[in-house]
């Protein structure tokens, strides 16, 4: 009993000797635009006069015109008006001795109460796991350490289960790897929290069967197509990840000129995993990539979640061969000529099959085979061969 009562006595001369003055409020919450009157104390037995008392807001000295004599021992401080706080740890308001020394300090959190989640997504990319993220409200920005936290239940019974695995995809985005059931609808929001207030976001409900989505399509190979110019072939390989599951997939390709930034997307690939790309610039680097979306996995009606692009695939386009400034008078009528029905012929195959139709390609393929046979045989003829 005795040695309680003299670790007790011990405890107070250091918290005397560590503490010689107090600030009151003690690390008070405030909202932005908001005024605060703080007080520093000292201990009267330290015989610290109060005429020689300072503060400092995040290590920068206050106008003594801020200041207010209380009594012998307590000096007070006007703050008005106060910014969002610099740092989520809190502004250092500190007391100061006349050399100088800490006396004591207060930490103001300054911010504002979080505002309501919204846009809410979430996929899956095996049916087992599920990714979501949210936008923070319209501002996001509170000045106040904000937690976020993902929920959610199985609709219609079962308990709230949170999410644990934060930053996944972001600063506002959760994991969750598994135990999730199929074939049964989840409900899911988020909650949102700091010093100032809490708020939620409306649930949303879903499926994980329709939000199903895919790694991008792998082992993507661009090529050319013989000595066409205007042709680049474009082949991969179906994403793994559902390769066990029942399902159907549709892809997209996307493709531009190297020194352009704009991209010439085909819709109507469908589910085959090759495609031709037609019309294209003789002499020209392209940049391909393609990407997948499954659909109708176990009967699904809803479609599935567009895959990321694959990294971009670069090939050339062959350059064209033809020659200038042969004999034949008449041979520039003969290749404008084949130009106008060249261009009359692939209007008519992109109009009447664009994309990756492979008749009308094959047919396309033909012709022009034929029409650069011809037009070699032409450019072979010598000046001296002419009658």
């Amino acid at each position: 009993m005795i040695g309680l009562l003299l670790l007790w006595i011990c405890t107070l001369i250091v918290n005397s000797l560590t503490h010689p003055a107090v600030i009151i409020p003690q690390d008070p919450t405030l909202t932005i635009g908001s005024s605060l009157t703080a007080s520093c104390s000292v201990d009267q037995d330290l015989n610290l006069k109060v005429e020689d008392l300072s503060w400092t807001f995040n290590g920068r000295r206050l106008p003594a015109e801020l200041y207010r004599i209380l009594n012998s021992t307590s000096l007070s401080v006007v703050l008005n008006n106060l910014n969002g706080s610099k740092q989520q740890s809190g502004d250092n308001l500190v007391c100061h001795g006349k050399d100088g020394r800490i006396l004591a300090g207060s930490c103001l959190y300054v911010g504002l109460p979080p505002e309501k989640p919204t846009n809410i997504t979430c996929w899956s990319k095996n049916m087992k796991d599920l990714t979501c993220k949210w936008v923070p409200g319209s501002e996001g920005e509170t000045f106040l350490h904000t937690n976020y936290t993902l929920k959610y239940k199985l609709r219609w019974y079962g308990r709230d289960n949170t999410c644990l695995e934060y930053h996944t995809m972001g600063p506002y985005s959760c994991h969750i790897p598994k135990d999730l059931a199929l074939f049964t609808p989840y409900e899911i929001w988020v909650e949102a929290s700091n010093r100032l207030g809490s708020t939620t976001s409306d649930i949303i409900t879903l499926d994980i069967l329709d939000v199903v989505t895919t790694d991008p399509p792998s082992d993507v190979h661009v090529s050319r197509v013989g000595d066409l110019e205007d042709q680049l072939s474009v082949r991969w390989s179906s994403p793994p990840a559902l390769k066990d599951f029942l399902f159907q997939d549709k892809y997209q390709i996307r493709y531009r000129v190297e020194d352009s930034t704009e991209w010439k997307v085909v819709d109507d690939v469908g589910n085959q995993t090759s495609c031709r790309l037609a019309g294209l610039k003789p002499g020209t680097v392209y940049f391909v990539q393609v990407r997948c979306n499954p659909f109708g996995i176990y009967g699904s009606k809803k479609a599935g979640i567009w895959s990321d692009w694959s990294n971009p695939t670069a090939a050339s386009t062959p350059r064209s061969e033809r020659i200038t400034g042969v004999c034949d008078p008449k041979s520039g009528e003969q290749n404008s000529t084949l130009r106008r029905e060249l261009k009359q012929f692939f209007g008519w195959v992109k109009k009447h099959a664009y994309g990756c139709s492979n008749l009308s390609i094959k047919l396309y393929d033909q012709w022009r085979v034929w029409l650069q046979k011809s037009h070699k045989t032409r450019n072979q003829v010598l000046p001296g061969d002419k009658l």
